[in-house]
């Protein structure tokens, strides 16, 4: 029997790799002589940073860089084991998570921190990026990102803008006479799960904007430097960005990647699910095995045990998922291609008390799972 476990991390417990361990022990306890693939997977938010270097046997990188408001931090990037590709999760250096509630300013907040993390990819040999952009505090169009790599975004007067979204307003021309040459060979593939346009109502800053603390206000504000933004790249640098299909994702930084690395935007699942190899892992699988922390309704729009079964689905291989919980329309993902789901909780605890003992009940709970397939498979029909 060959059963492919390819789980997601848990968010705030264990990574993917650890969570398939642990599920290989519960398998292994019913059938030892199974062989087991372990095939750490993630959708391009949370965890894809480790998902996609745990899976290529790469490493975890560091560097300083500066934050949402230009404050030094010490940030990660991943390089994969194939020696060419860089892992950039953009929420590490721009992130949301990374300001205080009483900080959000997305009229100043920038994506200066996310270029750094490129220029460190670039310094350690690496033209190929994957690039994570959920969670991010800015709304700046990429402005600050682009400013990082050498580009220059000059006011009618010539002088450099500020970084954050609001000084796009008085943008006037692009230089590019500075931009780092190392970038301009380089394959970008960005994971976007949102089709938002750049500007209007259904743009990043009326969408996007209220969760990183834009008042209605400065909601237009922003829309209105965006648009600014759109109209000048578009002019200086030939590349209409303002309706192309998540241009606004993370504050615009879609449309930046866009228009000045010439990224592609993708499915966030499906760009780690082939980078981490999955459909060579089902070849000739009996069984998958998959999970995240929460399944329920949002798990059908395309997260990753849905993106999994997809695949799975496609070659008749049955799909198995465990979740920390399982939450409402979790019954949703049946016609999705999860045959059954299972909670990992074996019994009431707190919070606290199943994430730290994540690793045991994932391996009891596979084991269940193994020992009534056991039963079926020795059912006569």
């Amino acid at each position: 029997m060959k059963i492919v476990i390819a789980p997601q991390g848990f968010k705030g417990s264990l990574t993917a790799l650890q969570i398939a361990r642990s599920i290989e022990t519960g398998v292994k306890k019913v059938f030892p002589d199974a062989e087991t693939v372990l095939v750490p997977a993630a959708d391009g938010g949370d965890g894809t940073l480790q998902a996609l270097v745990d899976s290529s046997s790469g490493t975890i990188e560091s560097a300083t860089v500066s934050d949402p408001l230009g404050r030094p931090i010490e940030a990660t990037w991943g390089a994969m084991g194939d020696g060419e590709t860089a892992v950039i999760e953009m929420a590490g250096a721009s992130g949301l998570a990374l300001l205080a509630l009483d900080e959000l300013d997305p009229l100043n907040t920038t994506t200066y921190g996310t270029g750094e993390l490129f220029s460190a990819g670039l310094d350690a040999g690496y033209r190929r990026f994957i690039v994570g952009i959920g969670g991010s505090a800015t709304n700046d169009g990429g402005a600050g990102l682009a400013q990082s790599l050498g580009i220059s975004l000059r006011d009618v007067d010539g002088n450099e803008l500020p970084r954050g979204g609001a000084a796009l307003a008085n943008i006037d021309h692009v230089d590019m006479s500075n931009f780092d040459d190392r970038l301009r060979d380089v394959e970008v593939t960005v994971a976007c799960d949102v089709n938002n346009p750049l500007c209007g109502e259904d743009g990043a800053s009326a969408v996007f904007g209220p969760q990183k603390g834009a008042s209605p206000e400065s909601i237009k504000q922003l829309d209105a430097a965006l648009s600014r933004f759109a109209d000048v790249v578009e002019s200086d640098l030939g590349v209409s960005v303002r309706e192309r299909p998540g241009a606004g994702a993370a504050g615009g930084l879609g449309a930046g990647l866009m228009a000045f690395l010439n990224a592609r935007l993708a499915a966030g699942v499906d760009i780690v699910l082939d980078a981490v190899g999955l459909d060579d892992a089902l070849e000739d699988a009996d069984l998958v095995i998959t999970g995240e922390g929460q399944i329920d309704h949002s798990t059908i729009f395309n997260k990753t045990p849905v993106g999994i079964a997809e695949r799975a689905g496609k070659r008749g291989i049955p799909v198995i998922a465990i979740a920390g919980g399982l939450g409402a329309g979790y019954q949703e993902t049946h016609d999705k291609g999860i045959a059954s789901a299972f909670t990992l909780v074996s019994g009431p605890m707190t919070l606290d008390e199943a994430i730290a003992d994540t690793s045991n009940l994932l391996a009891g709970v596979a084991e269940e799972i193994m020992r009534t397939v056991a039963i079926g498979r020795s059912l006569k029909p």
